[in-house]
């Protein structure tokens, strides 16, 4: 069995030493608020109809642009009707590096494709870079139990509206090899951060020993 989860080897992209800590503490659990959310992405075509579920639903937008969004994304994604209705939802893989769940494996076009759902915020563009070693993991998976070549993935955020395509280019196979190299090599608590974003939300901040500042305390 491969040694790492796909959600492993995301955080160790994020954060190493949030990584030891989740090693060390068992598995966190998913936060309530996440499923809610995840649920959108297998709702897309009643929400594009049902006036009473789109405003029920956990979106982050105006309901209005909510539909725009997903009508451009029906007119304009070749897989649509795969993300929309996918061949197997919460499927189990297990390639050669890492295991873990596709939320979706979708009929392609050219072939199955995995998707992820994200609860958070997509940014402007492309996908956050933890979140490409969650796909790529994923497709590598796909990849080699159906003994052939994936090199694309689904990011959906469905509380904006938004589904972006990937592909498992040179770069980003990069990123993922090197947090799998990361994920391989701690057996300590990696070095501490300053001052880092990450570090206000994370579950482990109290125990972990990260020195954060203010902002008005950095401007002194």
């Amino acid at each position: 069995m491969p040694t790492h989860t796909f959600r492993e080897l995301e955080t160790a992209a994020y954060c190493p030493r949030k990584l030891y800590y989740r090693r060390r503490n068992g598995v966190s659990e998913v936060p309530d608020e996440v499923e809610p959310v995840r649920r959108l992405a297998l709702d897309y075509e009643r929400l594009l109809t049902d006036d009473a579920a789109l405003l029920a639903a956990p979106i982050e937008i105006d309901p209005d642009a909510y539909r725009d969004r997903l009508r451009g994304l029906r007119e304009r994604l070749v897989d649509w009707d795969g993300l929309a209705a996918p061949a197997a939802t919460d499927a189990y893989l297990e390639g050669k590096d890492a295991r873990g769940i596709a939320h979706k494996v979708v009929a392609g076009k050219d072939g199955p494709v995995p998707s992820l759902v994200f609860a958070g915020q997509p940014p402007e563009d492309g996908v956050w870079e933890p979140q490409t070693v969650r796909l790529v993991a994923a497709a590598k998976a796909l990849s080699w139990e159906r003994e052939r070549d994936i090199d694309i993935a689904y990011a959906e955020y469905p509380a904006y509206g938004v589904i972006r395509r990937i592909e498992v280019n040179t770069r980003r196979a990069g990123v993922y090899r090197r947090a799998v190299r990361t994920a391989d090599s701690i057996d300590g608590p990696p070095g501490r951060v300053r001052n880092d974003a990450k570090c206000t939300p994370c579950e482990f901040s109290d125990d972990c020993g990260v020195k954060t500042r203010s902002l008005r305390s950095m401007l002194r």
